[in-house]
């Protein structure tokens, strides 16, 4: 059983686009896409520095477009999809619940608003790796944090105000090993509360489907089977906790035996490597992987 997944933000780096022009369409594709979000992808994806695809407004579009343009090429047909955060439109895509125009013009909107709301207040997050979930959740909540991604396999990421974040790291949890992320914001928060309202006013007029697989929701792990219920929980998790490593064991009770993760994959892979042991993954950086992918769908058929 074959799970697509597609990472979230902070997954790009520089120039992680550029191997991928090479692929016949796909220049073509993100040109058309980057007249729908407003936004150069194809510079901003070969020749933009690290700060400036950091921007929330940027990286969102990027992530999301060079996702299902690269689906497009690997032609996949899988038995289950999920995104982490932002990645959860390019699997709304993917399972038919929304079309890759409406994701992008989502995620277009996503973007802003999530930007605005950093705006707001000095915010930010760090990754909690190690020690015991209890006491990393406790010394979180003690310090008025969010556990803004429970990630799984060992992992947690917290996101508050820079004030709260500087006395977490003076005070860490027993045992675990903080780093702090470079992102604009602490998402799934009650910070981005303003952007989970306009996305409400935003999505009024889409009639969307209901998905053609089996499609797992980041509030719970739960399986959706409902396309507007699927958009609901799109809008609410703008502010609330990633829950990743509830997919995880979702997939893991589904019976899922393969994983490949779309551009640029490493992170969600990683985690699976840790958390669903015995699972063949594939994480597409480069068209170089396409063969390895290529090779896990005539496995997986």
């Amino acid at each position: 059983m074959l799970a697509i997944v597609a990472p979230g933000q902070g997954a790009q780096t520089p120039g992680f686009l550029s191997p991928w022009l090479e692929m016949p369409g796909l220049a073509d594709r993100l040109s058309a896409w980057s007249d729908l979000v407003g936004l150069d992808l194809i510079t901003y994806g070969t020749t933009a520095d690290a700060d400036e695809i950091r921007d929330t407004a940027v990286a969102q579009p990027l992530l999301v477009a060079t996702g299902l343009a690269v689906a497009e090429i690997l032609g996949a047909s899988p038995d289950v999809v999920a995104g982490h955060s932002v990645g959860e439109l390019t699997a709304a895509a993917l399972s038919g619940v929304l079309t890759p125009e409406q994701a992008l013009a989502f995620v277009r909107e996503r973007g802003q608003a999530m930007a605005k709301a950093a705006a707001v207040t000095e915010t930010g997050m760090v990754a909690v790796l190690g020690g015991v979930e209890e006491d990393v959740l406790a010394a979180i909540g003690r310090h008025g944090l969010t556990p803004a991604n429970i990630n799984g396999a060992g992992q947690i990421v917290a996101g508050g105000t820079l004030a709260q974040l500087e006395a977490f790291r003076a005070e860490p949890p027993a045992r675990a090993r903080l780093i702090p992320l470079s992102v604009a914001g602490a998402f799934h928060t009650v910070h981005m509360a303003s952007a989970v309202d306009y996305l409400r006013e935003v999505v009024a007029d889409v009639t969307p489907g209901d998905p053609s697989t089996t499609l797992l929701s980041n509030a719970d792990g739960a399986v959706v089977t409902s396309g507007a219920a699927f958009v609901e929980r799109l809008i609410n998790q703008v502010a609330s906790p990633v829950r990743w490593d509830a997919c995880m064991a979702t997939m893991a009770g589904q019976g899922v035996t393969a994983m490949i993760e779309l551009v640029p994959g490493g992170t969600l892979t990683g985690l699976a490597k840790r958390a669903l042991r015995g699972v063949t993954t594939v994480a597409l950086k480069t068209p170089d992987d396409l063969d390895a992918a290529r090779k896990v769908l005539h496995e997986s058929a």
